[in-house]
């Protein structure tokens, strides 16, 4: 009898371990790698708790650019697990009345981030269940009320390990926010009169291509088919800035280096590229919500 109540208590503890297993925590921010910005967060976090796991998403966010911020996280969270922890720290607002929160996927991961508009793209693209605000009284590092430009650290960091290890549940964050959040402008993609109209949302910015928001689906359900030359029209703001036209291909190496190319990039959306070249340097373009492109069907 003893042994078999050994080994249920055994079972039971294990039970309980697997619910308390412990989640990832993945930052990004502006902040690049030239100083301890980033390594500041990340001992704050591992001093709430040395076990945590503890990624980088990116830190080369242009400065101040809120709109990358929420590209980059919508281009990445959708591939982490339940549970995960996402800090994004592009706040140009850090000290002022904007506001902190937690938001909760409804795929289950959390995102810990100022409430500026870094939330827009995963609220469309996966759904936000719910929303906390930040409690600083009790989810705030230790004696560093004096500090108004690093939340990041303070905050940030510190409430997203403390949700990461279990030592405060999402409840505990703060009280519920039942306000609307700030949302970037972002216009969708669109069909009319022949032509197909999108943004250039970012920049593969290794190597220069250009990233629409236009998926691969519309662009194949209006008759471009792989093999087709497609023309396009590039513009900043009214302005058209570049024209051109490329073989949609699967993969770069199907041109000569050098020469144009269309495909659609890792994400499924249409992309402009120069094989074994910089098709954003050679032609000046950018990107962000006042680059748009359109594109001649049949």
């Amino acid at each position: 009898m003893k042994l078999l109540y050994l080994v249920f208590l055994i079972g039971a503890l294990g039970t309980v371990a697997c619910t308390q297993k412990k989640s990832a925590v993945v930052f990004q921010t502006d902040f690049g790698l030239k100083d301890g910005a980033v390594s500041a967060m990340k001992g704050v976090a591992t001093s709430v708790d040395p076990d945590l796991s503890l990624y980088d998403n990116t830190h080369e966010i242009p400065a101040y650019n809120i709109w990358e911020a929420a590209y980059r996280l919508d281009q990445s969270i959708q591939y982490w697990p339940k549970g995960t922890v996402f800090v994004s720290v592009v706040d140009p607002g850090v000290g002022t009345d904007r506001r902190s929160v937690v938001a909760l996927t409804k795929s289950g991961q959390y995102v810990v981030t100022p409430d500026n508009g870094t939330l827009t793209l995963i609220e469309k693209s996966m759904g936000i269940a719910s929303i906390r605000l930040i409690d600083e009284a009790k989810n705030r590092r230790q004696n560093s009320g004096a500090s108004y430009t690093f939340h990041g650290r303070d905050v940030y960091a510190y409430t997203a390990a403390r949700l990461a290890s279990k030592t405060i549940s999402f409840e505990e964050v703060g009280p519920l926010f039942e306000e609307s959040i700030v949302r970037l402008p972002y216009k969708a993609p669109n069909y009319s009169n022949g032509i197909l109209e999108g943004t250039i949302p970012v920049l593969d910015v290794q190597y220069g291509n250009i990233w629409t928001n236009i998926p691969a689906k519309m662009i194949l359900d209006h008759g471009i088919q792989y093999g087709d030359s497609v023309s396009y029209s590039i513009f900043f703001k009214d302005s058209l800035v570049h024209q051109n036209s490329a073989k949609l291909v699967h993969t770069f190496g199907e041109v000569p280096d050098q020469m144009p190319l269309v495909y659609f990039n890792s994400l499924m959306e249409f992309s402009i590229a120069l094989n074994m070249g910089d098709y954003s340097k050679a032609f000046g373009i950018g990107s962000g919500n006042d680059w748009h492109i359109q594109l001649k069907v049949k």
